[in-house]
């Protein structure tokens, strides 16, 4: 099956799937795409999910998750780039710098939640004891650190769908993973199985059609050299059953 024949297959599903659900408000999300380029080919992380998810069962995707209230006031090693925070303010709904921070912050925790690789510096002096989602940190003497994180795309899932997000896909080097926490991923977590895969592997054949596009959209700005917060910023939304594609701030 061609690729095109595929995302049509796909849209065909979602359509049925939109069929019978009310109209739900997006939840402001956060994805994480980790990179590694040590290799002349990039390879990217990718997790499969559970087939009993409500969210794209059975689909490989990138770790992220919706935003938690207390992303805002966790303490970091760094503040996030002042360019990442501007690419996140533009846009339409308009969100406050807070916000900005809290979907940076919430792509790192989420990261860490469901894959145990969690990206953060070594404090200076005593770090706060951080509970919850964050005690990897705390264990690992880590404050989360926002600061090599890359805004790629911005997606919004479109009506009729049973869970809706408004999703910020961030992207970081391999290389940032400071602590590795074991035990995270296995037959019954959110993921059960997790792969670094060449970006065009077979593995994400099956991806969602979004998480596809936001793939190609990554694979174009790493053919370009080292990752910029010049370059444009694509957002996917929908008008009725068609996907819009506009960049953010244009």
């Amino acid at each position: 099956m061609t690729e095109a024949a595929q995302v049509a297959k796909e849209e065909k599903r979602e359509e049925k799937e939109a069929d019978h659900h009310p109209y739900f408000r997006p939840k402001d999300a956060a994805t994480l795409i980790l990179v590694d380029r040590t290799a002349a080919t990039p390879k990217v992380l990718v997790g499969k999910r559970h087939d009993k998810v409500v969210f794209m069962p059975g689909k490989f995707v990138f770790p992220g998750g919706r935003v938690d209230k207390s992303d805002n006031r966790v303490p970091v090693a760094a503040p996030i780039p002042q360019a990442l925070e501007a690419n996140l303010l533009k846009g339409s709904p308009k969100i406050t710098p807070s916000r900005a921070r809290s979907l940076a912050i919430a792509a790192i925790r989420e990261a860490c939640e469901e894959t145990g690789l969690c990206l953060g510096r070594k404090s200076d002096g005593k770090a706060p004891r951080l509970e919850g989602a964050w005690r990897a940190f705390t264990e690992a003497g880590l404050l989360p650190d926002p600061s090599g994180l890359f805004l790629i795309a911005r997606a919004i899932t479109p009506p009729g769908r049973v869970r809706r997000f408004d999703t910020r896909f961030f992207t970081a080097d391999a290389s940032a993973i400071a602590h590795r926490v074991e035990g995270v991923v296995h037959a019954e977590a959110e993921l059960v199985e997790l792969v670094w895969v060449d970006l065009g592997s077979k593995h994400l054949a099956d991806a969602h059609p979004m998480t596809r596009n936001v793939l190609n959209e990554l694979e174009k700005r790493l053919a370009t050299g080292p990752l910029s917060h010049d370059a444009p910023v694509p957002f996917f939304h929908f008008y009725g059953d068609r996907m819009q594609k506009d960049v953010l701030g244009a």
